[in-house]
């Protein structure tokens, strides 16, 4: 006999539906067991394939745990307030409301047809105003407290206000360590006032100081920004530039917007990590992502890279400044490409050779596909002055003979020394090569033309940094940085 699933699916569907198979009462003997899913945006036609691959996990986790005794709450319901649904409307030009409306209802169906046990009795729209009130309430109970270091919790922002009446702000800091208060006679800035101090401030005064320790508080900062869309948008919802829904252009702005001050608990949440009967893994993870970053502070100093000069901080040509390492702006471009093909497509010869040099293997730092005013070099030891190409067939055209003759000459007019090899002579002979090279080295050394002279060698500012040379770097992970052995 023919099974014929539809009708017998349809059966026990409405079965589940009528008996309210599902439904959790909340007096119950049973321990209690929660399972959540994650709530769908119903921004589409329908379910797609992410949807169900996640659900039938949990839903299977919920069936084992009634079955072992438990009190299982499984809801679900349709994260429907915010951009997806609003663009999906926008596309299809059709009011939010009902778009979202159809698409719930499609989802509900497509859920049902599924078969999994969720209470919907306890079924969630977040745009719907009963729900959203409640995350408006929350939001003002935030705005009305700020987190007391002292008491280690979130207080009432009124009591913070008899604090400041009586004692200033002495024993509670601004959170915000660049926040400064003008005091109340013009004078300097500062961030702690007296009792005295608030009361001769004025409201406005008042009202910038208390949105400084607000849990929920107002603030600028630079965000993405969508013009086509009207909104602000997170790191994950821009893809190269520009919008994940709608493809359109995004850039960064600064705006006035709302925070919550998260921050303020992170010691609380760290420290209750250990009462938590979860996984090492899982620790280690939320620590890593809450916990104080600790790290190093390191000044690179930097020789200067090829790129162009730049006319507006005043520098000279390349050609008046001595500076051979550096490119004319207007080839610069095509240089750092080109370039960047090449490394990416490197011969065999060269991918040899760039492996027994590189990462000072001849005590020496080797650039690979460096530009040099209007030519890119195959290597550059510019420590030594000195020059490695690899040479291919064409190189014994007479046409390229004349431009590598004329290539040399140009070079060794900054007293850099080529030398040249044959793409077969690296092939069949590395060991040789190499002991070539470090003669040539050895000999640019004795002869006085090494980094002593060198221009490129000599102390850049650092940037944007008058007082240091090189560039500073903050990093949570020394060991990381090339060139580090051990920490």
């Amino acid at each position: 006999m023919e099974y014929n699933f539809r009708e017998t699916e349809k059966f026990w569907q409405n079965e589940w539906q009528q008996n309210l198979a599902y439904n959790v009462s909340n007096d119950s003997s049973k321990p209690k067991y929660y399972v959540l899913d994650m709530f769908p945006y119903p921004s589409g036609a329908g379910l797609h394939v992410g949807h169900p691959l996640g659900y039938i996990a949990s839903d299977i986790f919920a069936r084992y745990k009634r079955l072992k005794g438990f009190n299982v709450l499984h809801p679900m319901g349709y994260d429907a307030f915010g951009l997806p649904a609003e663009q999906y409307a926008i596309d299809h030009g059709i009011h939010p409301a009902v778009s979202t409306a159809k698409n719930i209802d499609t989802f509900r169906k497509q859920l049902d047809n599924i078969g999994f046990c969720y209470d919907w009795s306890r079924e969630v729209h977040t745009c719907d105003p009963a729900y959203y009130k409640w995350t408006q309430w929350i939001f003002l109970q935030l705005f009305k407290s700020w987190y007391n270091r002292s008491s280690n919790k979130a207080e009432s922002i009124e009591g913070l206000i008899k604090i400041f009446e009586s004692e200033g702000n002495i024993n509670h800091p601004v959170p915000n360590q660049k926040f400064q208060i003008l005091s109340h006679n013009g004078g300097s800035e500062s961030q702690t006032f007296s009792a005295s101090d608030w009361r001769a401030f004025d409201e406005f005064t008042r009202q910038a100081i208390l949105m400084e320790y607000r849990l929920a508080y107002c603030g600028y900062g630079e965000v993405n920004w969508c013009e086509a869309l009207g909104t602000v948008l997170a790191n994950d919802e821009v893809i190269n530039g520009v919008s994940e829904r709608g493809g359109f252009p995004v850039v960064k702005k600064k705006l006035r917007q709302w925070y919550l001050r998260i921050t303020e608990y992170a010691d609380r949440l760290q420290s209750d990590l250990d009462s938590l009967a979860w996984s090492d893994a899982m620790k280690e993870m939320q620590t890593n992502w809450i916990g104080r970053s600790s790290g190093a502070e390191v000044v690179f100093k930097l020789a200067s890279p090829p790129a162009p000069l730049r006319a507006e901080r005043g520098e000279t040509k390349p050609s008046e400044s001595g500076r051979f390492y550096k490119t004319e702006g207007n080839s610069w471009h095509i240089l750092k490409e080109y370039g960047r093909h090449n490394k990416k497509n490197p011969t065999p010869a060269e991918n040899l050779l760039w492996q027994t040099i590189r990462n000072n293997k001849l005590g020496v730092k080797a650039r690979r596909q460096h530009a040099i005013q209007g030519y890119i070099v195959d290597f550059a030891l510019l420590e030594v002055r000195l020059i490695i190409e690899l040479d291919g067939e064409y190189h014994n055209e007479e046409q390229q003979k004349i431009y590598d003759e004329a290539r040399t000459e140009f070079l060794n007019e900054f007293g850099l020394n080529l030398l040249r090899f044959t793409n077969q002579e690296v092939l069949n002979d590395i060991t040789a090569v190499n002991k070539k090279i470090k003669a040539a080295i050895e000999e640019q050394r004795q002869t006085g033309n090494s980094n002593a002279d060198v221009p490129l060698l000599r102390e850049e500012k650092g940037l944007g940094d008058e007082a240091s040379p090189g560039v500073r770097v903050y990093t949570t992970r020394p060991d990381t940085i090339f060139g580090v052995d051990f920490m």
